[in-house]
């Protein structure tokens, strides 16, 4: 049966629109009528039209404010169009403005990609959760990327079905480097001939941490003068970051593939204050070959082979700890070789994207019957438990 998925997302760049490519190209690549909506800017109308999905434009803002009522109008409009089996929303702000359009009245599928009060200021923390639960009862399923984003949930109060289904990699894409990969893809970058080179694949932006990835630099430099940093991504703090940034520092701007930079790093970095839950950057790194260092943000340990942790992982906004990390692996290239060996092999027997397909189809099932049976009640025998 030809099923109809509709994708609706405010992030339209970075981790989220990747994710929804692939979901939408696995989705298209089974026979499904899949639609993505999602704001004209950034990369996601185009990717996804590139993989086969009918796009469609939904003009929204990052924040909640004065635009929200037009936003929840947008979506009724949207689904009054398609009229999917099953809607996925993607992030805080199509959670919350799918949710007050739908209500509950289409099976519906909510995947925060990282929660909503993880991103505000104390201020606005309690308004943000209290939101959570009470859009919990207009989601039949809400997926989390790791057992740690479903803990913050739970944590927070939020009583929801949920699901974990971890991140994937497209690994047709990222697939494993040949012995000359590193040195032509620095010679495509134009960094060829440079010593040590760090990666961090980011949005410049203070959930990401660049400015605590640059303090602990200096420190790097200090031990290894002779390694480069490169940070791969655009955002709202290039220009406070590039003020600080010392010259073995490249600001590389956003790039819609960024595996010539895996290719071409001895070693790829993430500062995370937060994260979506479990970040793409560090897994499509080790999808080729290369070792990471990143915070321990909810996630980071659950991608890692467990011996991997110590080498890897790092306190949250620790420069010193990040620092003596990311040297050690600069300055040992047998161990960080075999542990970009050891991670690839991990990463694709486990996060295949492939897999994230298939488990979503099983959460659109469970979202669809838990629908069917709100619709016409417990003790209903018509129930419709279809697969969407």
């Amino acid at each position: 049966m030809r099923r109809v998925i509709l994708h609706i997302a405010q992030s339209s760049e970075a981790g989220v629109a990747r994710v929804v490519t692939d979901l939408a190209a696995g989705q298209c690549a089974k026979g499904d009528r899949v639609i993505v909506a999602c704001p004209i800017a950034g990369t996601l109308l185009w990717t996804a039209a590139q993989r086969g999905a009918q796009v469609m434009q939904w003009d929204a803002v990052r924040s909640p404010g004065p635009a929200l009522p037009r936003e929840v109008a947008g979506v009724r409009r949207i689904v009054d169009m398609v009229r999917p089996d099953v809607v996925h929303l993607h992030s805080a702000k199509a959670g919350l403005a799918g949710r007050l359009a739908i209500r509950g009245r289409l099976p519906t599928v909510y995947q925060p990609h990282a929660w909503s009060f993880e991103a505000v200021s104390a201020a606005l923390r309690t308004a943000a959760v209290q939101w959570e639960r009470v859009g919990a009862r207009w989601a039949h399923q809400v997926v989390c990327v790791s057992e740690g984003e479903r803990t913050h949930g739970v944590a927070a109060g939020i009583r929801s079905r949920y699901t974990v289904v971890r991140n994937g990699v497209d690994l047709d894409s990222f697939n494993p480097p040949e012995a000359s990969s590193r040195e032509a893809a620095r010679y495509r970058l134009g960094v060829a001939g440079t010593g040590p080179l760090a990666v961090c694949v980011a949005r410049l932006c203070r959930q990401k941490g660049q400015d605590v990835l640059l303090a602990a630099w200096a420190e790097i430099e200090d031990r290894i003068p002779e390694a480069r940093l490169v940070l791969v991504g655009g955002g709202p703090d290039r220009s406070v970051l590039a003020a600080r940034a010392s010259p073995t520092v490249r600001f590389a701007g956003a790039v819609v593939d960024p595996r010539d930079w895996y290719l071409a790093a001895d070693l790829v970095v993430l500062a995370s204050r937060w994260e979506a839950g479990m970040a793409l950057a560090p897994m499509e790194a080790m999808a080729c070959s290369r070792p990471v260092v990143v915070t321990d943000v909810p996630g980071a340990r659950e991608i890692l082979p467990p011996h991997h942790v110590p080498f890897a992982v790092v306190p949250l906004e620790d420069p010193g700890a990040l620092a003596a990390a990311a040297a050690r692996l600069l300055a040992d290239p047998a161990t960080s070789g075999a542990l970009g060996e050891e991670a690839q092999a991990h990463i694709r027997r486990h996060y295949d994207v492939r897999q994230v397909v298939e488990r979503m189809y099983t959460v659109y099932y469970d979202a669809r019957r838990v629908w069917a049976a709100d619709l016409h009640g417990p003790n209903s025998t018509t129930a419709d438990t279809r697969r969407p």
